[in-house]
């Protein structure tokens, strides 16, 4: 199954042209759809929003790049999930454990803000790429665009699975959705998300794989 978008993918004109933009000012970036990271058998998804200009867009690793990845990875390495250096280029030898990260908007979006109708259209290949995790037993939402994207893309219901930090949904299939604030540098240094609180999450997503 093909669950990526193509490197010069048209689907969003404004998304294309804005990637086109880039190409041109950092000939040397990556510069195109950034495509999941992470095995397919994995138990946990880990659902993100874009990538970021220097971040993604930049390397071609999800949350690579920028402080975001940085505070991901160093949680996700606290808590078993990775094995290796992690590089902030990503030139490093990194490797996940039970994860997988998927963006819910491949392409770089201006300003971090996909279009309703951009996360609609890309809603396609992250659908695509849950259906190719057979394993998977619980979604992690980073933010309330990859929250609401997930819950449109299984067909639930947004007003009975309200996006707040901490909150966390059984489904009728036996999987879990939790969700958490976004580790973007700006709600981490207002204090939306504290380390501990980013912590906590990673420590209810464990005891859920572990009582498995």
């Amino acid at each position: 199954m093909t669950v990526n978008p193509p490197q010069d993918c048209q689907l969003c004109p404004r998304l294309a042209e804005f990637r086109q933009l880039q190409q041109a000012r950092f000939p040397d970036w990556y510069n195109a759809p950034v495509h999941g990271f992470g095995a397919i058998d994995a138990k946990i998804a880990i659902i993100g929003l874009a990538p970021g200009l220097r971040g993604a867009n930049r390397t071609g690793r999800p949350f690579t790049g920028d402080f975001a990845g940085n505070l991901l990875y160093h949680m996700m390495q606290k808590h078993g999930w990775t094995s290796g250096q992690f590089d902030p280029d990503g030139d490093d030898d990194l490797a996940l454990h039970g994860a997988r990260i998927i963006n819910s908007v491949r392409c770089l979006p201006p300003q971090n803000k996909p279009l309703p109708i951009e996360i609609k259209t890309c809603r396609q290949f992250l659908e695509k790429d849950l259906l190719n995790m057979p394993e998977v037993k619980v979604f992690m939402t980073l933010g309330q665009i990859a929250h609401t994207s997930l819950l449109d893309m299984l067909g639930l219901k947004r007003r009975d699975y309200k996006f707040c930090h901490g909150g966390e949904w059984q489904l009728d299939d036996g999987r879990t959705i939790i969700s958490s604030y976004h580790c973007s540098r700006y709600n981490t240094q207002t204090r939306r998300l504290t380390e501990p609180m980013f912590n906590d999450i990673f420590t209810r997503i464990n005891a859920i794989i572990n009582h498995l």
